[in-house]
């Protein structure tokens, strides 16, 4: 089989499609020929080495884990003897690092579900860290009840784009933030409203809102909580910051004031939780949640496709097809 390995931290020029031995499965494994993955910032954060406080668990001079890919889509090709709620040839998508590749192993009992059946395999690979990420800050982080404000800033992207749709799908009253090529696409995933960043800046209006989900981090912290209800809810997703703590340094600034203000603000990353993937299989089977995907690239263009995300314009999700 082939995948791709990096040994040093780098630019996308680390990258290496090498050919390799097949994994091996377990008694509690499932054996999945992949057929597409999906890139995410993680990506190229985990091949970079930055910020360097990532370096602390995943190796200070060069990474310790040579893969890369969390999102996967494609069938089951064999299961082990305490597997039996999945059989050969079910189509799945899962969470599991080292989805660049053209077979991944995981346990049966992780993050892989069954594919929902309105989606392509190429939807579901686009799946996994983004939707998950939109929904558990939205319905577990943000609290998001039905009538309430929701304000997504960086409403086109991978996690934007299924936050705008989630957010309506839980009752809220959603404004994205975009550009002005994205301003459709944006109104067309549901949005009520919809800003563009560059005619307008979102923190200087008068509407309040009861819950904002950063995805840019390219406003501070005092301009974004200034947007808020007095108990309203900010969510960090992103935000460049510093070469040592990165966006770290913008939520270490944050909680330092959270104990002088009623609203509240939150950082975290997305757990590959089996309920969260299931509820949101009901939404798009409800079809209403439908993935957004920009590019394909085939696994050896794998670079190509991190640095295409790097630039930070891509629209909904950027794909690999194995």
């Amino acid at each position: 089989m082939k995948g791709i390995r990096f040994y040093a931290y780098g630019s996308s020029e680390v990258l290496a499609l090498e050919d390799l031995e097949m994994p091996a499965v377990g008694a509690d494994d499932v054996l999945v020929r992949v057929r597409a993955a999906s890139v995410n910032p993680v990506d190229w954060h985990m091949m970079r080495g930055s910020p360097y406080i990532t370096r602390a668990q995943g190796g200070l001079t060069r990474p310790k884990a040579n893969t890369l890919g969390y999102d996967l889509a494609g069938q089951v090709e064999a299961v082990g003897s305490n597997v039996t709620t999945l059989e050969v040839g079910d189509e799945v998508f899962a969470l599991q690092q080292g989805a660049f590749a053209e077979y991944v192993t995981m346990r049966h009992d992780a993050g892989v579900l069954k594919k929902p059946a309105r989606l392509t395999l190429e939807q579901a690979a686009s799946v996994p860290v983004a939707a998950l990420t939109a929904y558990q800050a939205l319905r577990h982080h943000g609290r998001l009840q039905p009538g309430q404000r929701l304000l997504v800033n960086g409403a086109a992207g991978g996690v934007g784009t299924f936050a705008v749709q989630i957010g309506k799908a839980l009752g809220a009253e959603v404004t994205g933030v975009c550009s002005s090529r994205n301003v459709e696409l944006v109104r067309d995933l549901g949005a009520d409203h919809v800003i563009d960043y560059t005619t307008a800046d979102f923190t200087h209006g008068g509407r309040r809102y009861d819950l904002l989900l950063d995805n840019v981090g390219n406003h501070s912290l005092l301009a974004c909580r200034r947007m808020l209800t007095p108990r309203g809810t900010l969510i960090l997703n992103s935000g460049t910051g510093d070469g040592l703590l990165g966006p770290l340094a913008r939520v270490l600034r944050g909680l330092a004031l959270s104990p002088f203000v009623r609203q509240r603000l939150v950082f975290f990353v997305a757990s590959p939780n089996r309920d969260d993937l299931a509820a949101l299989c009901d939404l798009f089977e409800s079809g209403k949640v439908t993935p957004v995907l920009d590019r394909t690239y085939p696994l050896s263009e794998v670079p190509e496709a991190i640095s295409y995300l790097e630039e930070g314009h891509a629209r909904g999700k950027v794909i690999i097809t194995i």
